[in-house]
């Protein structure tokens, strides 16, 4: 499980930028003033996020210089963590400002569940129609689900170009492969689960590929980031589902990491965002997701590599890039209902003796 730690941002910006006035963005309600006036009284915004601190701070960075009066306390949390959190939270009366996590069922869940504030985001009209949750929860980056591999140990053209192909090098290099192959466990990891549930859309085969992780021993973790450390290592040599944003970062650093993009299909999935209905500090929170769906936030993400969600938003790590590239081969999960059906607790314990049965049979 990952370690939670908190993170302040701003610490050095603040005191050089505090004099500066926040405007009100062009294209924003007049009353919207009023809004960034209440957040700065606040003061602060309590963010959960799953996503990893390091991959936020350029946002961080750029949202305390548009915004220096409110700061930001930046709580790094795995996905199921987060949730748990947040309702326990709530059940003793009040919780933090702004979850966001890459689970995208457990988001939706919440906003379902009455968790979540209904606010319209004046930058909702630039974003993906299905990106959009009834003004409760937003999709705000458009990431690629990927296949990892270590360049050194386990060479390019050895790699499954797709996901019948994955079967099929499993299969073939059994012994080779044997306790050398990472991917989430969907039992410890909300995103975990997203992801390979979600893969039943595209991939009839699913079950098979279940079974031949299991017949190579595969090794379940909580954590892209520790996927990538052990596969960089050589501890393992193949990465299945993983964050495709966090494996790019990873590989521009580490010159063993490898990335490949599916051929026949790319899971896309979104950081879901939402402001809690018992938010402390809801004016901040406000400022806070506004900021992020921003073209100026937007930017910001990209910079970090999390690929931004909107399509005017230049660059490597954007939606637009990876749309030119990949084209109808990208797969987004839409940020609606059909994301939660798998929680629902019979269907949930169903597929996950499904998969339990299948990697273990072995």
């Amino acid at each position: 499980m990952r370690v939670t730690t908190t993170v302040t941002a701003l610490a050095a910006l603040t005191l050089a930028a505090a004099a500066t006035a926040a405007e009100v963005p062009a294209g924003y309600p007049a009353d919207y003033a009023k809004v960034i006036e209440a957040a700065e009284k606040e003061g602060k915004v309590i963010v959960y996020s799953a996503t990893d601190a390091a991959a936020a701070q350029p946002l961080l960075k750029a949202f305390a210089k548009a915004f220096p009066k409110i700061l930001v306390e930046y709580n790094d949390l795995n996905s199921t963590e987060l949730y748990n959190r947040l309702i326990s939270e709530v059940a003793a009366g009040g919780t933090g400002d702004v979850a966001w996590s890459s689970a995208m069922d457990l988001q939706i869940k919440l906003a379902q569940d009455g968790y979540a504030l209904t606010y319209a985001s004046p930058e909702k009209a630039k974003l993906p129609g299905w990106s959009v949750y009834k003004d409760q929860a937003y999709g705000t980056t458009y990431e690629p689900v990927v296949f990892v591999h270590n360049k050194r140990l386990f060479p390019e053209a050895q790699m499954p170009k797709t996901h019948d192909e994955f079967i099929k090098v499993l299969s073939e290099k059994k012994t080779e492969l044997t306790g050398k192959v990472a991917t989430y466990d969907p039992e410890r990891s909300g995103t975990g689960f997203a992801y390979i549930s979600n893969d039943q859309k595209y991939f009839p085969r699913l079950w098979e590929l279940a079974a031949a992780l299991g017949g190579v021993g595969v090794k379940l973790y909580t954590s892209t980031g520790t996927m990538l450390e052990r596969i960089g290592s050589g501890e393992h040599v193949l990465g299945y589902n993983m964050i495709g944003s966090y494996a790019l970062n990873r590989a521009k650093k580490d010159p063993n990491i490898g990335v490949v993009y599916p051929q026949d299909y790319v899971e896309i999935v979104s950081r879901v965002m939402l402001i809690p209905a018992k938010a402390k500090n809801p004016n901040a929170a406000k400022v806070f997701l506004n900021y992020v769906l921003s073209v100026d936030g937007q930017k910001a993400m990209a910079d970090s590599g999390l690929f931004a969600m909107r399509d005017d938003v230049e660059g490597e790590a954007t939606a637009k890039s990876l749309q030119a590239k990949l084209g109808d081969k990208l797969k987004p999960i839409p940020v609606d209902d059909s994301t939660t059906q798998y929680l629902d607790q019979t269907k949930r314990l169903e597929f996950l003796k499904k998969w339990q049965d299948a990697v273990s049979k072995h």
